[in-house]
């Protein structure tokens, strides 16, 4: 029987050999049930997270559940406000909805958050294993005071997470998150030790049957004229779970067909060996499938484990969110009449403020995390996103849900083609021909530890301050002129032919992000060591 000081040790050791090693899930299941160590909680973009068993533990995961109960008890008219709730009494009345994806522990995890909440006096819904949008819906559908989500979104197998969203359904802001993140830290700086509770009693719910009530009544997507393309047209749709908690949604909501083939939809908490993302490599499954085809309609996709984010093909295009984010821009101004305005992350490509100019549209960019769309998307909102999306893959649209939401993005794939009669990679070529070609991507580099957080970000800053407006910008062998300079997230520098790169520090790591998009393919590298030669300069500095 092998032996391990510690999770990490395990897991490095499982996930070298998923097939062959898979046993030891128990071992690990072991260390989180047994392992009393501290952690410092931070909730990032979407949520904390940790690795199962090492800093994500049932005690601290109670930690966790015991500070958000006393963020209720407090009272706090700020935090209420945030909470779009009155008080504690009303929290415990309207109750909380606790769920999770389908990874290692999911139910065992949620048994304890859910039985700290009932011995609190608190209502609670469970929805076994939902995704991070049907969260949002559910709790919208029952007026719930909020929604408790165990899920790390497409991190690999070794990680879980733990996702707060208040009343309006969407993503909780720092004034929720931040609070709980120091009640939580305190307990554990105090080694805070909060025994597993009893059996809770709950309310079960079907995550599933909401989601389908809330997007006929928003009435955005027309699961109709969808339906009835799926049964009269020559079609083919290959969609992968990657063994996530997307499986049985499609069915569910347009009918089961013949029409759709369905990968990896069992059981894996290891996910077979790969990082659970919907990657372009990811996405080589649903290609072959949709090559085996001889249909005239084709569309594959791939959802990550907890379908907040999706990706595009047609059997020949890999189509990331970056283009499809444009497409469905267009579609839902020119074929579905919705007027808005463009919301996208600053970190996204610009093909879509290339179709906003030419439509009269006008943009908006925030930093880099679905949150910052909530006042875009929320009912009363006076500035209304026509589309909401990000290049990691998330995407959400005029009266939807307030989180990114990977069946939106398939039904309206679907119904793109339904209304164009063409494949999603012949619309793209049309928007393309329309609109220009734009080619963006991503990279990043490490640097000294020494760095990390606010020494980085302070070096970085001086990139905004040196390169302005009309400067010029070696860019392999040819000279840019800087458009435009915006720092709302990092350091985006705009070239006047609407190049760009972005350059951003991690908060919490010692590496910088690069962002980059160019007017042809062969710049990308050419534009990638322009961003390596400004960030090395500025650090020198």
């Amino acid at each position: 029987m092998e032996s391990f000081n510690n999770a990490e040790q395990c897991w490095k050791t499982i996930l070298a050999d998923v097939q062959g090693k898979k046993n030891l899930l128990s071992t690990i299941k072991q260390f989180a049930l047994d392992n009393k160590g501290i952690t410092k909680v931070v909730f990032g973009t979407s949520g904390w997270r940790g690795e199962i068993g090492s800093d994500y533990t049932f005690n601290n995961v109670r930690i966790v559940t015991a500070a958000i109960i006393e963020l209720f008890k407090a009272d706090d008219i700020e935090v209420m406000k945030a909470m779009g709730v009155k008080n504690f009494e009303e929290i415990k009345k309207r109750g909380v909805i606790v769920g999770h994806d389908n990874r290692f522990l999911g139910p065992d995890f949620a048994h304890d958050v859910m039985g700290l909440l009932h011995e609190a006096g608190i209502k609670v819904y469970y929805s076994a294993e939902t995704t991070t949008p049907e969260f949002s819906t559910a709790i919208l559908e029952l007026n719930a005071a909020c929604s408790i989500n165990l899920t790390p979104s497409h991190n690999p197998a070794n990680w879980a997470g733990f996702k707060f969203n208040p009343s309006d359904g969407g993503p909780a802001g720092p004034e929720i998150t931040k609070v709980i993140e120091n009640i939580a830290n305190r307990m554990m700086n105090d080694g805070t030790i909060i025994d597993a509770p009893s059996d809770p009693v709950t309310e079960n719910i079907n995550p599933i049957e909401l989601y389908k009530k809330f997007i006929l009544k928003r009435g955005t997507i027309d699961l109709d004229k969808i339906k009835k393309f799926m049964a009269e047209q020559d079609v083919f749709i290959c969609v992968d779970h990657v063994h996530g908690s997307t499986r049985t949604r499609p069915q569910s909501i347009i009918d089961d067909s013949p029409k759709i083939k369905y990968l990896r939809t069992e059981d894996d908490y290891l996910f077979g060996g790969i990082a659970p993302e919907p990657s372009a490599k990811n996405l080589t499954p649903a290609i072959s499938a949709l090559n085996a085809s001889k249909a005239k309609f084709k569309l594959g996709v791939i959802m990550d484990p907890d379908g907040d984010r999706i990706r595009f093909t047609d059997g020949i295009n890999d189509i990331s969110m970056n283009h499809f984010g444009a497409m469905a821009l267009h579609f839902l101004f020119k074929y579905k009449g919705i007027k808005g305005l463009l919301v996208k992350s600053v970190a996204t490509s610009n093909f879509a403020n290339a179709v906003a100019r030419k439509l009269n549209i006008k943009i908006n960019e925030t930093m880099v995390g679905f949150k910052n769309f909530r006042p875009f998307l929320l009912p009363s909102s006076k500035n209304k996103a026509i589309v909401t999306f990000e290049e990691s893959d998330g995407i959400s649209a005029f009266n939807h849900t307030l989180e990114k939401d990977s069946m939106f993005g398939l039904l309206l794939a679907i119904e793109m083609m339904a209304d164009t009669g063409k494949n999603i990679g012949d619309y793209l070529k049309d928007i393309r021909e329309e609109f220009g070609y734009f080619y963006p991507d991503r990279s990043g580099i490490s640097v000294d530890r020494s760095l990390v957080g606010a020494p980085l970000i302070q070096k970085l800053k001086a990139i905004g301050e040196r390169l302005k407006v009309g400067a010029s910008v070696n860019v392999g062998s040819n000279v840019k002129t800087v458009k435009e300079v915006i720092t709302l997230d990092g350091t985006k520098v705009v070239f006047d032919d609407d190049s760009w790169l972005l350059i951003r520090p991690s908060g919490t790591e010692p590496k910088v992000r690069f962002y980059i998009e160019t007017r042809s393919a062969e710049e990308k590298e050419i534009m990638f060591k322009t961003a390596e030669e400004i960030t090395a300069k500025a650090i020198a500095s």
